[in-house]
Protein backbone atom coordinates (compact mmCIF):
# COMPACT_ATOMS: atom_id res chain seq x y z
CA UNK A 1 0.00 0.00 0.00
CA UNK A 2 1.15 3.56 -0.83
CA UNK A 3 -0.20 5.54 1.51
CA UNK A 4 0.98 7.58 4.75
CA UNK A 5 -2.09 7.15 7.38
CA UNK A 6 -2.68 7.41 11.38
CA UNK A 7 -0.61 9.41 13.47
CA UNK A 8 3.54 9.25 13.92
CA UNK A 9 3.96 12.37 16.35
CA UNK A 10 8.04 13.02 16.56
CA UNK A 11 10.09 13.17 19.33
CA UNK A 12 12.76 10.98 20.90
CA UNK A 13 12.51 7.46 20.93
CA UNK A 14 13.00 5.32 24.74
CA UNK A 15 15.29 2.87 24.76
CA UNK A 16 13.67 -0.40 23.40
CA UNK A 17 12.31 -0.78 20.20
CA UNK A 18 15.10 -1.84 17.38
CA UNK A 19 14.35 -1.53 14.02
CA UNK A 20 15.61 -4.81 11.71
CA UNK A 21 14.33 -6.56 8.87
CA UNK A 22 11.13 -8.84 8.55
CA UNK A 23 11.21 -12.12 9.97
CA UNK A 24 8.28 -15.01 9.07
CA UNK A 25 7.03 -14.57 12.87
CA UNK A 26 6.53 -10.67 12.11
CA UNK A 27 3.45 -10.97 9.80
CA UNK A 28 0.83 -11.65 12.00
CA UNK A 29 1.39 -8.46 13.86
CA UNK A 30 2.20 -6.74 10.54
CA UNK A 31 -1.31 -7.76 9.01
CA UNK A 32 -2.61 -6.58 12.48
CA UNK A 33 -1.24 -3.26 12.17
CA UNK A 34 -2.40 -3.06 8.95
CA UNK A 35 -6.00 -4.05 8.74
CA UNK A 36 -6.20 -1.55 11.76
CA UNK A 37 -4.72 1.58 9.92
CA UNK A 38 -5.86 0.91 6.80
CA UNK A 39 -9.42 -0.76 6.69
CA UNK A 40 -10.80 2.53 8.07
CA UNK A 41 -10.08 4.10 5.48
CA UNK A 42 -11.59 1.46 2.81
CA UNK A 43 -7.62 0.79 1.85
CA UNK A 44 -6.49 -2.28 3.49
CA UNK A 45 -4.83 -5.05 1.44
CA UNK A 46 -4.88 -8.43 1.61
CA UNK A 47 -2.33 -10.57 3.33
CA UNK A 48 -0.97 -12.01 0.41
CA UNK A 49 -0.24 -8.42 -1.55
CA UNK A 50 1.23 -7.59 1.44
CA UNK A 51 3.50 -10.51 1.61
CA UNK A 52 4.45 -10.13 -2.23
CA UNK A 53 4.83 -6.99 -2.08
CA UNK A 54 7.80 -7.09 0.82
CA UNK A 55 8.88 -10.40 -1.72
CA UNK A 56 9.92 -8.11 -3.83
CA UNK A 57 12.78 -6.27 -2.15
CA UNK A 58 12.93 -7.66 1.63
CA UNK A 59 15.99 -5.75 2.40
CA UNK A 60 14.27 -2.93 2.48
CA UNK A 61 11.02 -3.86 4.84
CA UNK A 62 11.62 -3.64 8.20
CA UNK A 63 9.87 -3.90 11.34
CA UNK A 64 10.41 -1.98 15.33
CA UNK A 65 10.30 -4.40 17.92
CA UNK A 66 10.21 -3.76 21.42
CA UNK A 67 12.12 -5.67 24.06
CA UNK A 68 9.52 -7.94 24.58
CA UNK A 69 9.87 -8.75 21.22
CA UNK A 70 6.46 -7.24 20.12
CA UNK A 71 6.21 -5.52 16.49
CA UNK A 72 5.57 -1.88 17.69
CA UNK A 73 5.11 -0.78 13.99
CA UNK A 74 6.71 -1.71 10.22
CA UNK A 75 8.08 -0.22 7.07
CA UNK A 76 7.38 -1.38 3.72
CA UNK A 77 9.47 -0.54 0.46
CA UNK A 78 10.20 -1.89 -2.81
CA UNK A 79 11.30 -0.21 -5.85
CA UNK A 80 8.99 1.38 -8.35
CA UNK A 81 10.18 4.08 -11.29
CA UNK A 82 10.38 7.73 -10.10
CA UNK A 83 6.36 8.92 -10.73
CA UNK A 84 5.15 5.35 -10.99
CA UNK A 85 3.74 3.85 -7.85
CA UNK A 86 3.17 0.47 -7.32
CA UNK A 87 -1.01 -0.42 -7.74
CA UNK A 88 -2.91 -0.37 -4.63
CA UNK A 89 -3.99 -4.11 -3.84
CA UNK A 90 -2.63 -6.31 -6.37
CA UNK A 91 0.77 -7.74 -7.12
CA UNK A 92 2.60 -6.75 -10.44
CA UNK A 93 6.29 -7.45 -11.58
CA UNK A 94 8.25 -5.06 -10.05
CA UNK A 95 11.67 -3.13 -11.52
CA UNK A 96 15.04 -4.18 -10.42
CA UNK A 97 15.80 -1.47 -7.97
CA UNK A 98 17.63 1.30 -9.64
CA UNK A 99 17.14 5.13 -8.78
CA UNK A 100 14.04 5.03 -6.72
CA UNK A 101 12.70 3.35 -3.62
CA UNK A 102 8.97 3.37 -2.79
CA UNK A 103 7.72 3.63 0.28
CA UNK A 104 4.59 1.11 0.08
CA UNK A 105 3.45 0.95 4.30
CA UNK A 106 4.47 2.87 7.11
CA UNK A 107 2.55 1.70 10.45
CA UNK A 108 3.07 2.71 14.17
CA UNK A 109 1.38 0.66 17.20
CA UNK A 110 -0.61 3.53 18.87
CA UNK A 111 0.56 2.62 21.79
CA UNK A 112 4.33 3.81 20.51
CA UNK A 113 3.07 6.90 18.56
CA UNK A 114 4.18 10.20 19.47
CA UNK A 115 7.98 8.94 20.56
CA UNK A 116 9.49 9.32 17.08
CA UNK A 117 9.13 5.99 15.80
CA UNK A 118 7.77 6.50 12.37
CA UNK A 119 10.78 8.99 11.59
CA UNK A 120 13.28 6.74 12.77
CA UNK A 121 11.46 3.87 10.10
CA UNK A 122 11.71 6.33 7.57
CA UNK A 123 15.71 7.50 8.24
CA UNK A 124 16.49 3.68 8.34
CA UNK A 125 14.86 2.86 4.94
CA UNK A 126 16.58 6.29 3.42
CA UNK A 127 19.98 4.91 4.59
CA UNK A 128 18.94 1.42 2.74
CA UNK A 129 18.13 3.37 -0.30
CA UNK A 130 21.42 5.33 -0.40
CA UNK A 131 23.41 2.36 0.30
CA UNK A 132 21.95 1.00 -2.79
CA UNK A 133 22.14 3.53 -4.89
CA UNK A 134 19.02 5.02 -4.90
CA UNK A 135 18.44 8.69 -5.65
CA UNK A 136 15.46 9.20 -4.71
CA UNK A 137 12.43 7.87 -2.33
CA UNK A 138 8.81 8.13 -2.64
CA UNK A 139 5.28 7.46 -1.64
CA UNK A 140 1.37 7.77 -1.26
CA UNK A 141 0.53 10.10 1.77
CA UNK A 142 -3.47 9.43 2.58
CA UNK A 143 -5.42 10.14 5.22
CA UNK A 144 -3.81 13.71 5.61
CA UNK A 145 -0.41 12.48 6.40
CA UNK A 146 0.98 14.44 3.56
CA UNK A 147 1.95 17.25 6.32
CA UNK A 148 3.97 14.17 8.21
CA UNK A 149 6.08 13.74 5.01
CA UNK A 150 6.20 17.04 3.91
CA UNK A 151 8.04 17.63 7.57
CA UNK A 152 10.63 14.95 6.62
CA UNK A 153 11.39 16.86 3.34
CA UNK A 154 8.88 15.02 0.65
CA UNK A 155 7.41 17.19 -2.30
CA UNK A 156 4.26 16.72 -3.31
CA UNK A 157 3.31 15.90 -6.98
CA UNK A 158 -0.30 16.65 -7.41
CA UNK A 159 0.26 15.81 -11.00
CA UNK A 160 1.29 11.95 -10.53
CA UNK A 161 -2.02 10.63 -10.94
CA UNK A 162 -2.96 7.75 -7.66
CA UNK A 163 -6.40 7.11 -8.08
CA UNK A 164 -6.63 4.18 -6.80
CA UNK A 165 -5.13 5.14 -2.97
CA UNK A 166 -8.77 7.43 -2.67
CA UNK A 167 -9.96 10.51 -3.73
CA UNK A 168 -7.31 12.56 -1.01
CA UNK A 169 -4.13 10.82 -1.57
CA UNK A 170 -0.81 12.64 -2.88
CA UNK A 171 2.09 11.31 -4.66
CA UNK A 172 5.23 12.57 -2.82
CA UNK A 173 8.71 11.99 -3.13
CA UNK A 174 12.35 13.37 -1.71
CA UNK A 175 15.57 13.26 -3.77
CA UNK A 176 18.65 12.08 -2.01
CA UNK A 177 21.37 13.11 -3.80
CA UNK A 178 23.28 14.53 -0.99
CA UNK A 179 23.87 12.54 1.96
CA UNK A 180 22.36 14.74 4.74
CA UNK A 181 19.59 13.21 6.80
CA UNK A 182 15.96 14.07 6.70
CA UNK A 183 14.73 16.62 8.05
CA UNK A 184 12.79 13.96 10.44
CA UNK A 185 16.07 12.73 12.57
CA UNK A 186 16.18 16.42 14.23
CA UNK A 187 12.98 17.56 14.00
CA UNK A 188 10.89 19.18 16.89
CA UNK A 189 7.84 16.93 18.56
CA UNK A 190 5.08 17.61 16.34
CA UNK A 191 1.62 15.25 15.64
CA UNK A 192 1.60 13.49 12.43
CA UNK A 193 -0.99 11.20 10.83
CA UNK A 194 1.11 7.85 12.75
CA UNK A 195 0.59 5.50 9.03
CA UNK A 196 1.48 6.12 6.27
CA UNK A 197 0.91 4.18 3.16
CA UNK A 198 3.71 4.54 0.06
Amino acid sequence: MSAARGTVASGPVAAGPVIRGLAPADWAAIISLEAAAYAPLGLSESPAVLRAKAAVSPGTCFVARTGAETVGGYLLALPSPPRRPPSWGRTEPAPALRENLHIHDLVVSPLLRGRGLGRRLVAHVEDAARDRGCTSVSLVAVGGADRFWAALGYVAQPDVAVTDYGASAVYMSRSLASREPSPGRSASPAHHPSHRRS
